[in-house]
């Protein structure tokens, strides 16, 4: 299917006062979740040590969905095709509800966000703009190949939380079968499959951004 033409000014002066309040709510928390966060009767760790692992995890967690936010405003603000529109922004409000969550269940643990979001949000927005640029096709493309690396990124911390956050596991899994979701969209889609330079490029990124976020 042909891509249609790229959006008019006024579209984009729309777009571009969203794209702010998107950056506001994400980085300050003012973000509201749709969706009440999956929960588990007990609250645990019940030692300091796995409080601390399971913090600087979801730490991570929620950098990844700060990126999230600004990757698919960045991708919505010059979508060609309403649907492909569409559907960058009802994942964007499942994305909302995962950084909600992960920033609830932080304060839960006594921990706080990663002090380099802003830097994140930023790159993460010029990589969605990028992507968007290059046409639709490559935009979904990214989108899926991103949530595929998401969600093994998910898994792989399903298995490092401590055995009794149960909380912070419900939280995880429902994050990765919407992830899943949305990659199956993006395919759906019409999204190209990227070259491989590019899918390393993705990998090598994140790897930088979760040793951070660990720690910073």
């Amino acid at each position: 299917m042909p891509e249609s033409t790229a959006p008019s000014l006024s579209h984009l002066v729309d777009a571009l006062l969203v794209a702010a309040d998107d950056a506001l709510r994400a980085l300050s928390g003012a973000a509201t979740p749709s969706r009440p966060a999956p929960r588990a009767d007990a609250d645990g760790p019940a030692s300091a040590e796995d409080r601390t692992v399971s913090a600087r995890l979801m730490r991570v967690n929620h950098t990844g969905e700060v990126c999230a936010q600004a990757l698919y405003s960045g991708q919505a603000l010059v979508a060609r095709r309403p649907e492909v529109r569409s559907a960058l922004q009802r994942a964007a409000a499942e994305e909302r509800d995962h950084l909600a969550w992960c920033r609830d269940r932080l304060g839960e643990l006594g921990a706080r966000a990663s002090l380099l979001d802003p830097l994140w949000y930023a790159g993460s927005f010029g990589m969605g703009v990028a992507s968007a640029l290059a046409g639709d096709r490559w935009s979904l493309g990214f989108l899926a190949e991103t949530e595929d690396q998401v969600e093994r990124h998910l898994e792989g911390h399903l298995g490092r939380l401590p055995v009794d956050d149960a909380s912070s596991r419900a939280i995880l899994a429902q994050m990765r079968d919407d992830e899943a979701r949305h990659g199956a969209a993006g395919r759906m889609l019409g999204g190209a499959e990227l070259p491989a330079p590019v899918k390393a490029a993705m990998r090598m990124a994140s790897r930088v951004m979760t040793g951070t976020a660990y720690w910073v």
